[in-house]
C-alpha cells in the first residue's frame, strides 16, 4: 500500500509492504526503509513473537489533518492491536502509533522496526541522548549494544526521549511522545552499521494505552537542527521553563548565575549490611567532620576572592549519609547539632554565599523508624523491589505518591532551625520512574514523574532552589540546577574506552532552562574544565565524593586550592555571561573531534581537547 502527502515540509510518500511489513518513507527524495533483518515483534508470557505471525488487515486513512495506513493484527478471530502510521499535513511529521485493542498479556512491543543504516562512513551517525549526549559514527571502532538503565527514556540512559540519525546530511529525529515506558535499543556491534529502535514496555503489567513515536525528516540537517526541532516540540508541549522565567518566580535563581560549587559532607556511616561495608578496614565505614570545621574550611574561598559560592552539604543529619531516609532528622548531634548547622549557614550567608543540603525521598531504608512496606513500591506480583547497595543497608523504594508528604514534614522542621537556599532531592532525575501496584496508592511511571516534580514545586513555593542528581526532560519546568549533567564518559574511569563522540545534545535543547555544575578534574590528556567552558556551565571548585570510584569520583591530578579557584573563576565569568542564553550551535573544527566550537547568543568558545587550550570570543 502506498500513500503520499504534500506537507509544509515537502512531499512525503509512505509505502507498506504487506508481506514483509516493511515501511519505506520517501521524504523529499531521501529514502528511509525498515531494516528487513530486524522485524517488529511483541513479547508475552510465552516468549517473543513476530507481527508477521498474526493475521493483518490493511486500510488507508484520509482525514482533515493528514493521511495514513491502518493495520489491524488479530490472532484467530481476536483483534490484538493495530498500528496507525500517518503523515500530518501541517508539520510533515510521520507518526507511528501502536494501539492496543484488547488486553492479551503482551508485556513489550518492539515497533516500529529500525531503519536500515549500514555504511562504513563517519558522515552516517546516530544521535543518542545518553547523559549530556553521544554521537555514534557508523565507522566508530568500539561496539555499543546497551545503554545505561537499559536505555529507558527519562533516565541517565536517555535524558530526553528522542534519538536521531543522519546520513550524508539528510536525517530524522524520532520523538517518543509517550516516553514513560519506552526505552532506546542501540545496536552497533562493529563498524559499518547501527540500528536504533524503541521498545515499549507494559505499565503495571498491561499495554493499556497508545504508544507514539513521531519522525521529523529533513533533507539537509545535522544534530544542531534536530535539537532545534526538539526544542520547538518541548516548547509547544509546555515542557520548558527558562531560567529567566524561574527567576521571576524565585529571584534567588539569579544568585546561582556565575556561582562556583562546593560539594562536601559531615557524617559517613556505612551499615554492616551495606554492600559498601568493609570489615577489613573499619575506619573507612565511619567518618565525622563537625560543622565548625567545615565552616573554617569554607571561609578560605572568600579570602581567595571567590565572590559567589554554593555549598552542598551531604551527611548533615544524625543517621549519616544515605541512612534511614526519609526519617533523617535531626542535624548530627556529635557534629554540633542544629546550632552548629545554623552557625555554618549563617557564616556562609554573611559571606554572600548560598547553602543547600542533600536529601532523599526515593530510597526507603528498612532501618528508618517509620519504615512500613505498605508504603513501599509494590510490584504487580505483590513483592517489593529492594537491595542493600548504599551506605544505609537494606532498602526498598518509597512510593512517590508519598514523597511530597515527607518533604513537607521534614522541611518544615529543618526551616525552623536552619535557613536554606537550596535542596538536592537525590536520584529523582537520574533513575527511572517507579510503578506501584498497591491499590492504596497505585502509581504509573507517568504518575511518578509528576509526584517527583511536585516535590520540586513545593521547594520553589517556599523559596528553596530545587536540585537533583542529573537532569531529565520531565523536570525542566521546575528544576533550577543539578549535581551534574555530564557526558557518559565522565562517569567512567579516565582510561575507559569511549563508545562514541560526546556532543552537548541536552544543552543544545535546554541550556537556558537549568544551571549545570561541571566537574573540573584533570587526568592525563583530559581536562574537564574545557568541557565546562564548552557547555557554558558552572564550575565545581571542590567536589568530595560520597562514594569513591563511582559516579565520576576517580583520583586525578592534585590541583592546589589556589589554582582550583583561579580555574573556577574563569568558568564563572563565562557562566555569568551565558547562563540564561540558548546554546545556538556546536560544531567540530577541521574535521577533528578534539577541536570544537560552541556559539551562545553573545559569545562563543573554542577548545582544543588534545592541546588543552581554549578561546572565548565575542559574536
Amino acid at each position: 500500500m502506498k500513500i503520499e502527502c504534500m506537507t509544509n515540509q515537502g512531499l512525503i510518500r509512505l509505502l507498506l509492504d504487506e508481506t514483509t511489513l516493511q515501511y519505506t518513507v520517501d521524504a523529499e527524495g531521501v529514502l528511509w526503509q525498515s531494516d528487513a533483518q530486524v522485524p517488529p515483534t511483541y513479547t508475552d508470557a510465552v516468549g517473543q513473537h513476530l507481527f508477521a505471525e498474526l493475521t493483518a488487515e490493511f486500510s488507508p486513512v484520509q482525514n482533515g489533518v493528514g493521511c495514513g495506513l491502518c493495520s489491524v493484527y488479530s490472532k484467530g478471530q481476536k483483534p490484538l492491536f493495530e498500528t496507525y502510521v500517518w503523515i500530518e499535513q501541517a508539520s510533515g511529521v510521520v507518526r507511528f502509533e501502536w494501539i492496543p485493542l484488547t488486553e492479551c498479556g503482551i508485556t513489550s512491543v518492539s515497533w516500529p522496526a529500525p531503519f536500515a543504516f549500514a555504511a562504513d562512513r563517519a558522515d552516517w551517525y546516530t544521535l543518542i541522548p545518553n547523559g549530556q549526549g553521544l554521537l555514534l559514527p557508523n565507522d566508530w571502532p568500539e561496539p555499543l549494544t546497551r545503554l545505561p538503565f537499559d536505555g529507558m527514556f527519562l533516565t541517565h540512559g536517555c535524558y530526553m526521549p528522542w534519538f536521531g540519525q543522519v546520513k550524508e546530511g539528510a536525517g530524522y529525529i524520532a520523538i517518543a511522545e509517550t516516553p514513560w515506558n519506552g526505552r532506546l535499543k542501540i545496536d552497533h556491534p562493529a563498524p559499518g552499521a547501527a540500528t536504533a529502535a524503541v521498545i515499549w514496555d507494559a505499565s503495571l503489567g498491561q499495554m493499556d494505552y497508545r504508544r507514539i513515536l513521531s519522525f521529523s525528516f529533513r533533507r539537509n540537517c545535522d544534530y544542531n537542527d534536530l535539537c532545534r526541532i526538539y526544542r520547538v516540540y518541548v516548547d509547544e508541549h509546555g515542557l520548558t521553563a527558562t531560567l529567566k522565567e524561574k527567576a521571576a518566580r524565585l529571584p534567588s535563581v539569579e544568585q546561582l548565575v556565575g556561582t562556583a560549587f562546593v560539594h562536601t559532607g559531615i557524617k559517613t556511616h556505612v551499615d554492616p549490611d551495606s554492600s559498601f561495608f568493609d570489615p577489613q578496614q573499619p575506619d573507612k565505614n565511619n567518618h565525622l567532620t563537625i560543622f565548625a570545621k567545615r565552616q573554617e574550611e569554607l571561609e578560605v574561598y572568600k579570602k581567595l576572592g571567590v565572590e559567589r559560592l554554593y555549598v552542598h552539604l551531604d551527611g548533615w543529619a544524625q543517621p549519616g549519609y544515605d541512612n534511614q531516609h526519609p526519617d533523617y532528622l535531626p542535624a548530627c548531634k556529635e557534629a554540633g547539632g542544629w546550632e552548629g548547622m545554623r552557625a555554618l549557614a549563617d557564616s556562609l550567608h554573611q559571606q554572600g554565599y548560598l547553602f543547600g543540603i542533600h536529601d532523599q525521598y526515593r530510597d526507603y531504608y528498612e532501618k528508618a523508624p517509620s519504615y512500613d512496606p505498605a508504603y513501599a513500591v509494590q510490584n504487580v506480583d505483590g513483592t517489593h523491589p529492594g537491595h542493600a547497595r548504599w551506605a544505609g543497608g537494606p532498602q526498598s523504594y518509597l512510593c512517590a505518591s508519598q514523597a511530597q508528604y515527607y518533604v513537607r514534614r521534614n522541611f518544615q522542621e529543618i526551616l525552623a532551625h536552619v535557613p536554606l537556599d537550596g535542596a538536592y532531592l537525590d536520584v529523582f532525575t537520574c533513575n527511572e520512574g517507579d510503578e506501584c501496584a498497591n491499590p492504596m496508592h497505585r502509581m504509573t511511571r507517568r504518575d511518578c514523574y509528576e509526584y517527583r516534580r511536585q516535590c520540586f514545586d513545593w521547594l520553589l513555593a517556599h523559596g528553596i532552589l530545587p536540585s537533583s542528581e542529573e537532569v531529565s526532560d520531565w523536570s525542566m519546568r521546575s528544576l533550577v540546577f543539578c549535581h551534574y549533567a555530564p557526558y557518559a564518559f565522565q562517569l567512567e574511569a579516565p582510561d575507559a574506552v569511549r563508545k562514541g563522540v560526546p556532543v552537548p545534545l541536552f544543552n543544545l535543547v535546554y541550556h537556558d532552562c537549568v544551571i549545570i555544575p561541571w566537574m573540573m578534574d584533570k587526568y592525563p590528556g583530559i581536562d574537564h574544565m574545557l568541557y565546562a567552558l564548552l557547555n557554558g556551565g558552572a564550575p565545581y571548585v571542590r567536589r568530595d565524593p560520597a562514594y569513591v570510584g563511582i559516579d565520576g569520583a576517580f583520583a586525578g591530578e592534585e590541583i592546589p586550592v589556589e589554582e582550583a579557584v583561579e580555574r573556577a573563576k574563569t568558568v564563572c565569568r563565562l557562566h555569568q555571561q551565558v547562563a540564561m542564553e540558548k546554546m545556538q550551535a556546536h560544531r567540530f573544527l577541521d574535521g577533528s573531534y578534539d577541536r570544537q566550537e560552541v556559539l551562545f547568543e553573545t559569545c562563543g568558545v573554542r577548545v582544543d581537547l588534545k592541546a588543552g587550550t581554549y578561546e572565548i570570543f565575542e559574536v
